[in-house]
């Protein structure tokens, strides 16, 4: 049985989007995640055969509330939602979405699964509810699409087959008032990332890496290569780290035909905004394409994105991989921190870091990555930056605000993202990408 995860804790690091979703031409039809009636929806036939993943959407029930069950009321009269122990197919993450992006849920959110081929299930788990950062900027054409959903944050559960879920409304407090309605369009989003491309080569593993014109990842350069192959004169004395190994998309396996089929690019990265996952911790560093296709499915097919929302993940063994596309060198816009995706990059290291440590492997690895790729466009990881807003729940939009070059999600967004010991470590990680830079 593999290991379940702990709960995530504290609003999640999602993002804004900014682009409407459309089909990429040629991409094979998909079932809506809404279905009109309860139900797994059969596997989408899309992406490459070794990864085609897949997701069930089963729409929630009401289900009787202790009290609803003491005065003998009947079930329609239940406030809370939910489905009993059922039989799925497999899948490794889970999360709830709902109707409207605009309605926020409030209330609780928690799942309880069972590992595939056993009879043993796990706790209830949390799934973090909040959704004020789950979603595109208002009035962008993104958000009055209609593609992008209500959603809880993803969790990653391991192999899994069988699941309950139930969602409480919040109640009042101890005020005669009812609880607030939960959101319309309840439904449980069940995700297989698919089965793992062909083995990466080793890191360290150059030559390999090189020899392929679509490598599975871009390999470590020295910094004289950094300086060379970004085209810069060995006079020009830049402050660039040189450029860690990179597992590209590719390598960690994802579909191109789930996502939007163009990009979009700001015009730089003068910032850094760094994220925690919150789907877990208890993941091997083998896992992680698996856990990055789940994400990447789940922020497409069931919340609305038009791809993954981070520019780069970092696993907890420090391998750093390519997020949204659009390349890595370039300024491509992300969907990681509501209010400032413009001309910054996200980062998210893949756990829950709210009341666990981040290993210094993967803290070792944001400095790197932000050396390198902050110092592709000139920015000191130890210096500040005036960002204007695009409108969050912190600062409104069009203010201007002064941020640290390198800056936590918390930073622009009232959120507990990263998570308190990762955010603690962020100067660490700016001090280590200076010196990287040379500076």
């Amino acid at each position: 049985m593999r290991a379940f995860l702990a709960s995530s804790i504290g609003v999640t690091c999602a993002a804004a989007l900014v682009l409407p979703l459309a089909a990429p031409a040629g991409a094979a039809p998909d079932t809506p995640a809404h279905p009109a009636t309860a139900g797994s929806v059969p596997a989408e036939a899309s992406g490459p055969a070794e990864v085609p993943g897949s997701t069930q959407s089963l729409a929630l029930d009401p289900l009787a509330s202790p009290s609803v069950r003491a005065t003998g009321a009947p079930a329609a009269a239940a406030a809370e939602q939910g489905l009993p122990e059922r039989d799925v197919q497999p899948f490794s993450l889970v999360g709830v979405v709902w109707d409207d992006v605009d309605t926020e849920l409030h209330g609780t959110a928690q799942v309880r699964t069972r590992a595939t081929g056993t009879d043993r299930w796990s706790d209830w788990q949390d799934l973090e509810t909040h959704n004020a950062e789950h979603s595109a900027d208002a009035g962008t054409a993104e958000r009055d699409s209609g593609a992008a959903r209500g959603s809880t944050a993803p969790l990653w559960v391991g192999d899994s087959d069988g699941v309950e879920v139930r969602v409480r409304p919040e109640t009042p407090g101890e005020s005669a008032e009812p609880p607030v309605p939960l959101p319309a369009g309840l439904h449980l989003e069940l995700v297989d990332p698919g089965k793992d491309p062909q083995e990466l080569p080793a890191t360290g593993a150059a030559g390999a890496d090189r020899t392929t014109q679509n490598p599975a990842a871009l390999p470590a350069l020295s910094r004289a290569e950094t300086e060379e192959a970004a085209g810069l004169a060995p006079a020009a004395k830049p402050y660039i780290g040189p450029r860690p190994r990179i597992v590209t998309r590719k390598g960690w396996g994802a579909d191109e035909k789930l996502r939007e089929s163009g990009f979009a690019y700001t015009k730089s990265v003068k910032a850094a905004f760094i994220h925690h996952s919150a789907t877990g911790n208890n993941y091997k560093c083998s896992q992680a394409p698996s856990v990055l296709r789940g994400i990447y499915r789940y922020h497409v097919k069931s919340s609305g994105w038009r791809d993954i929302g981070y520019n780069f993940a970092v696993d907890k063994c420090g391998n750093i991989y390519e997020g949204r596309a659009g390349g890595v060198t370039k300024a491509v816009m992300g969907a990681h921190t509501l209010g400032f995706n413009t001309n910054t990059m996200g980062i998210a290291v893949l756990g829950t870091f709210t009341k666990s440590n981040p290993p210094a492997a993967a803290v070792n690895a944001v400095s790197k990555l932000t050396a390198w790729k902050l110092g592709l466009f000139g920015a000191n990881p130890k210096g500040k930056v005036t960002l204007t807003s695009g409108g969050s729940n912190k600062y409104k939009k069009g203010k201007k605000v002064k941020l640290n070059v390198i800056s936590g999600h918390r930073d622009g967004f009232a959120t507990e993202c990263p998570g308190a010991r990762l955010y603690k470590k962020l100067g660490t990680a700016r001090t280590s990408s200076a010196k990287l830079q040379g500076r």
